[in-house]
C-alpha cells in the first residue's frame, strides 16, 4: 500500500489515494496506520477519492478511527497532494467532504504547492455552557464549523493539563457526539493564542477548523478584528471573516514528508520506504 505523509504546520496525515478503489475497513486501517510506534504515525488518514459533483472528494479518519467531516490542515494539504502528484492543473478547486463543498486558492512557487487558501464556510455559533471541571468552572463557546467545537478562553493555554483538561471537555455530557477542545488568550486585537484537543486524535500542534472557531468566538465577543492570526504550537494561521457573505477563509501552509509503502498483514507496519 502506498501512502504520502503530509502536514499543515505539523498536524499529520497519512494520504491515501483511492480514486480507482478503496481499501476495505478504513476505520481499522485509520488505527493502524496512525499508531505512533507501530504504524507510520499520524494524525488520522486522508484518502483522496472521486466525485459526482466536485473535482475530489476528501474523506478523513481519526487516528481512533472516526470519520471526521472536516479538517482544515487537511484540506490544504489535500490541494498540494492532488496538484504536486499530477492528479489536476487546476490552482482553483473544489473539495467535497463530509461538512459541504470547501474552495482551495492554490498558493504555488515553483511549480510546487506551499500552502492554499480555503473558503471555510460560515460559522455557526450556541450559547455559551458552563463547565464545571475538577473544581474549576470555565465556560466554552459551541463553534460548528461543520464539525464540532468548544473554545475556551483561559489565563493561559500553555499552562493547561490538556491531557486532563481536554477528555474532559471531549466527552462533557454538554457535547453528546464528543467535541473539539480549542483553549485560546487573545493578545491583542489581530493575534490569538490557541491549544487543540481534537476528537478522536487528542492535542495536535495545530487545527485549521478550530483556528476559524476560536476566532469567530472571539470575534463575535468583541476581543478579535476580522483578519486575526492564530499562533498554534506549529506555526500560524491567517483567518479572514467576511462580513457581507458570513464565510471565513483561512490561509496557511502545507508540507510533503515522505513518499512511502506500507504492508497491513495482522497490525505489523514495516518503517515507511524512503523515495
Amino acid at each position: 500500500m502506498r501512502f504520502t505523509k503530509m502536514h499543515g504546520l505539523g498536524n499529520d496525515y497519512i494520504f491515501l489515494n483511492c480514486l480507482e478503489s478503496t481499501p476495505e475497513d478504513l476505520p481499522g486501517l485509520a488505527r493502524r496506520l496512525s499508531h505512533r510506534h507501530f504504524g507510520v504515525g499520524g494524525d488520522g488518514i486522508v484518502c483522496v477519492c472521486p466525485s459526482q459533483r466536485a473535482d475530489f472528494r476528501m474523506r478523513m479518519f481519526n487516528a481512533d478511527g472516526s470519520e471526521g467531516a472536516m479538517c482544515g490542515n487537511g484540506i490544504r494539504c489535500f490541494g498540494k497532494y492532488v496538484y504536486d502528484k499530477g492528479l489536476t492543473d487546476k490552482r482553483h478547486l473544489t473539495i467535497e467532504t463530509g461538512a459541504g463543498e470547501r474552495e482551495l486558492s492554490l498558493l504555488i512557487e515553483h511549480g510546487v504547492v506551499t500552502g492554499a487558501a480555503v473558503g471555510m464556510g460560515a460559522p455557526v455559533l450556541g450559547e455559551a455552557v458552563a463547565l464545571p471541571l475538577e473544581g474549576a468552572a470555565y465556560t466554552a463557546i459551541p463553534v460548528s464549523m461543520g464539525n464540532p467545537h468548544a473554545v475556551v478562553e483561559v489565563g493561559s493555554p500553555a499552562a493547561l493539563d490538556l491531557k486532563r483538561l481536554g477528555p474532559l471537555v471531549e466527552r462533557h455530557p454538554a457535547f453528546p457526539h464528543r467535541v473539539n477542545a480549542e483553549f485560546v488568550r487573545v493578545l491583542d486585537r489581530r493575534t490569538l493564542e490557541m491549544r487543540v484537543w481534537e476528537r478522536g486524535s487528542g492535542e495536535t500542534l495545530a487545527c485549521g477548523t478550530g483556528a476559524c472557531a476560536s476566532a469567530a468566538a472571539m470575534i463575535l465577543a468583541g476581543k478579535l478584528d476580522r483578519e486575526a492570526v492564530v499562533r498554534l504550537a506549529g506555526g500560524e494561521l491567517s483567518i479572514r471573516w467576511e462580513e457581507g457573505s458570513g464565510q471565513m477563509f483561512m490561509t496557511g501552509p502545507a508540507a510533503a514528508v515522505f513518499d512511502g509503502e506500507t504492508a497491513d498483514r495482522q497490525g505489523y507496519f514495516p518503517c515507511g520506504t524512503m523515495i
